[in-house]
C-alpha cells in the first residue's frame, strides 16, 4: 500500500530525471514546438518537489496540489496537460493506494489530459505514451505494484520512440504537417520519465 510519502518520492524522482534530461527535452522541443519543454516542466517541477508532504492530508490532496502548481508555474501546453493530469489522478486516489487504485488513478489522469488536450491516441501527443504505458500496467497488474509500474515504464520507453515516425495532429508540432517526422514527441518523452521515476520510487 502506497503512502502519501511515497507518491512524494515519486513526484522528486520525477523532478531529478526532468532535470537531468532538460536540454534534450528542450532539444526535441525546438525541432517540432516552442523550444520550451525541458525548461519549463523542470521549472514546475522543482516547484512541486518544494511541497511539504507532511502538510496533506492523504495523497490524494499532494497529487491535487502538484496539479495546480504545474498550472500555475508551466507555461505553454504542459503545464494544463501535465496539471489536469495530477488533479484527475488525486482526485480518483481515494483512501487507498493499492495497485488496483493507483492504476484507477493513473488512467483518470490520463483520460482527464484527453479530454483537455481534445487528442486521440496517434496524434503525436503524450496521450500516445500514456495509454500504453497504462495497458501494460493493468496487464501486469496481478504480479503487484513493483511489477505493474515497471511493466509500464518498460512500454512507456518504446512508446515515446514509437512517436518519433508519427505525424502530429495537434499542438504546435501539427503546424509542421509531415515535418513532424522523425523526432519523437517531447510531451510522450516526457511521459515516460514520468513511469520511470514511478517504477524506481513510487513501489
Amino acid at each position: 500500500m502506497a503512502e502519501t510519502k511515497d507518491f512524494f518520492a515519486w513526484l522528486t524522482a520525477y523532478k531529478e530525471l526532468i532535470v537531468e534530461n532538460a536540454d534534450y527535452l528542450t532539444d526535441l522541443d525546438r525541432r517540432i514546438g516552442d523550444a520550451d519543454h525541458g525548461a519549463n516542466m523542470a521549472r514546475g517541477m522543482t516547484a512541486v518537489a518544494q511541497l511539504d508532504p507532511t502538510s496533506f492530508a492523504d495523497a490524494g490532496a499532494l497529487l491535487k496540489k502538484a496539479g495546480m502548481t504545474l498550472v500555475s508555474k508551466v507555461g505553454g501546453a504542459s503545464g494544463p496537460l501535465y496539471g489536469t493530469f495530477f488533479m484527475r489522478m488525486g482526485a480518483a486516489l481515494g483512501s487507498d493506494a493499492d495497485t488496483a487504485a493507483i492504476g484507477k488513478a493513473l488512467r483518470a489522469g490520463a483520460d482527464g489530459v484527453k479530454a483537455r488536450g481534445k487528442a486521440n491516441l496517434g496524434d503525436k501527443t503524450m496521450l500516445d505514451c500514456l495509454y500504453p504505458a497504462l495497458d501494460a500496467f493493468d496487464e501486469a497488474a496481478a504480479g503487484g505494484l513493483q511489477a505493474a509500474l515497471q511493466a509500464a515504464s518498460e512500454r512507456a520507453d518504446k512508446a515515446a520512440s514509437d512517436t518519433e515516425p508519427m505525424i502530429a495532429k495537434k499542438g504546435r508540432a501539427s503546424y509542421l504537417g509531415e515535418r513532424s517526422q522523425g523526432t519523437p514527441d517531447p510531451g510522450a518523452t516526457s511521459s515516460a520519465l514520468l513511469f520511470k521515476a514511478a517504477a524506481a520510487a513510487l513501489a
